[in-house]
């Protein structure tokens, strides 16, 4: 017998030998008098035996037919092993088995597809509220991984999130993860959207000078140049934990948009880029929330702000006497009809 039916041996044992009242063993069993009297005259036919559960032992009235069960565990093992259960779930509903993730998880264990992670002692980190429009702060970052799993060359993905809504704004499959990359990814980001107020980032060194102390220079990448032209505000996290959500987004990323590349046989950066912008609907209809004011914060470009223009490496040299100046271990002379006094020591980008 279960603890819960002894207890309620003990109980009704009370009310047959009269020193508790039906109403009272209702109250302390938490349940209706009718209840207890049919437990009474239970226990008086078939003793203890009586208050034992008929259904023990019997399979449930609403467990899932032995096909679909089949079907799922098949499907499983040849298509989904890796899968985690709510992936998976997904996957067979679109297979045409709906099932339940907690079913899905216990049938990953049954088949050893799947282990039950353990619980670790959670680290609190101080909360940051989400921005309130979007545009008003978008992180960015650059994934490397085997997102080919050995199909292609490893690569990155660059990855702009929305704070506010935790939207996928731009992906895109690099080599590495450069500044010229990245100015492709804010020109396609700007003819799009257009300005956002900022972007979060780490200290990479395409976003922050990192050598302390330096002597010389005006202190910004050439990233942060461009922004800085844009009127784009540029904020380097201390901590991955700050840029919270596009570090979340990465992890789920790793996981989803790796097999959905395995699930499609893409193994080139420009089939796996042409086929981001279908990945990037599905995962915001999924993944994506609404933001606390329907307002955006994205600016229109100013007249003066060519994207084109600005989102290209500037050098800034000095003239010498002789009207040259020296790049990329070339030197180039100014031809000009004016005299040449007028331009010398003349600073230029």
């Amino acid at each position: 017998m279960s603890q819960r039916e002894l207890t309620r041996l003990e109980v009704i044992q009370r009310v047959k030998r009269k020193t508790l009242k039906q109403r009272q063993a209702a109250e302390l069993l938490s349940l209706s008098v009718r209840q207890v009297k049919r437990l009474c005259k239970a226990y008086r036919s078939d003793g203890a035996a009586g208050l034992i559960s008929k259904r023990r032992g019997q399979p449930s009235n609403n467990r899932l037919p032995e096909k679909t069960i089949n079907q799922a565990q098949q499907l499983l093992r040849s298509r989904y092993p890796d899968f985690g259960p709510t992936l998976a779930t997904e996957k067979l509903a679109i297979e045409g088995v709906s099932l339940s993730v907690e079913t899905v998880r216990q049938l990953l264990i049954g088949e050893g597809l799947w282990k039950a992670k353990c619980v670790r002692r959670p680290v609190l980190h101080q909360l940051r509220e989400r921005r309130a429009r979007l545009g008003e702060l978008v992180q960015i970052d650059g994934s490397p991984h085997d997102w080919f799993e050995g199909r292609a060359a490893k690569c990155t993905l660059l990855v702009f999130v929305d704070d506010a809504t935790s939207r996928l704004m731009y992906l895109q499959f690099v080599e590495a993860e450069t500044t010229f990359n990245y100015f492709a990814g804010v020109r396609s980001y700007l003819s799009e959207f257009g300005k956002p107020l900022a972007f979060y980032s780490d200290k990479f060194g395409v976003f922050r000078v990192n050598i302390p102390n330096a002597l010389s220079g005006t202190g910004l990448t050439q990233f942060g140049r461009a922004l800085k032209e844009l009127d784009i505000e540029l904020i380097c996290a201390h901590s991955p934990q700050a840029k919270g959500r596009v570090e979340r987004a990465n992890q789920t990323l790793q996981d989803r948009l790796t097999k959905e590349l395995r699930l499609r046989d893409l193994s080139s950066l420009a089939a796996a880029n042409a086929y981001l912008p279908e990945f990037i609907a599905a995962y915001n209809v999924r993944f994506a929330v609404a933001p606390r004011s329907a307002e955006s914060a994205h600016r229109s470009l100013g007249k003066g702000e060519d994207p084109e223009r600005v989102l290209t490496l500037c050098e800034r040299r000095t003239l010498s006497k002789n009207l040259t100046l020296s790049y990329n271990n070339v030197i180039y002379q100014i031809k000009t009809r004016r005299a040449a006094y007028t331009m010398r020591a003349g600073r230029g980008a």
